[in-house]
């Protein structure tokens, strides 16, 4: 589509009266901070723009607000009961076997019990291998270099959740 107008998805959400906007938001980050910046940036004119606006949002989270948005996801392996978006996304673990379940459960619980936090990273495309691999590598760095990686992630998962509330065409 070549059109300059804004696509329906985008209009829909830029119209949302504000407490339903900022459901709408968190259902896509946890974060009350992050959340609120996007709101504050609405109209947005394009897709891109709200993605630049959430990037943006996400690089100046405190490590509070970080600690906010990750207590919005389940651990890797396990989503939430009746949550088809975490389902969805964690698809990569659905077909795993039990020995890479059960391994990967152990690993979550090494990793929180160090971080203080769920094991973030964007699961979506990933396979359960990877995400194993991924938690077995990152296990091993500081807490400072694990809260920017989380960022990044979350920041990646942001982008993908926006996406599908502004593509969506009803």
């Amino acid at each position: 589509m070549t059109s300059t107008s804004t696509p329906p998805g985008l209009a829909r959400f830029n119209d949302l009266e504000e407490r339903a906007a900022l459901a709408a938001l968190h259902e896509a980050c946890a974060s009350t901070e992050w959340a609120r910046r996007l709101l504050a940036g609405r109209p947005y004119a394009t897709a891109e723009d709200l993605y630049a606006a959430s990037d943006a949002a996400m690089a100046e989270l405190t490590t509070a607000d970080l600690q906010e948005a990750m207590a919005g996801h389940p651990p890797i392996g396990r989503p939430k009961p009746g949550d088809p978006t975490s389902a969805r996304e964690q698809r990569g673990m659905a077909g795993a076997s039990d020995q890479l379940k059960a391994e990967m459960l152990e690993l979550n619980l090494a990793y929180q019990e160090k971080f203080g936090h769920v094991f973030l990273i964007c699961a979506t495309g990933r396979t359960g291998e990877q995400m194993r691999d991924a938690v077995k590598e990152r296990i091993g760095n500081s807490p400072e270099q694990e809260r920017e990686i989380v960022r990044t992630e979350l920041g990646k998962i942001n982008r993908i959740r926006l996406a599908r509330l502004v593509e969506e065409d009803a």
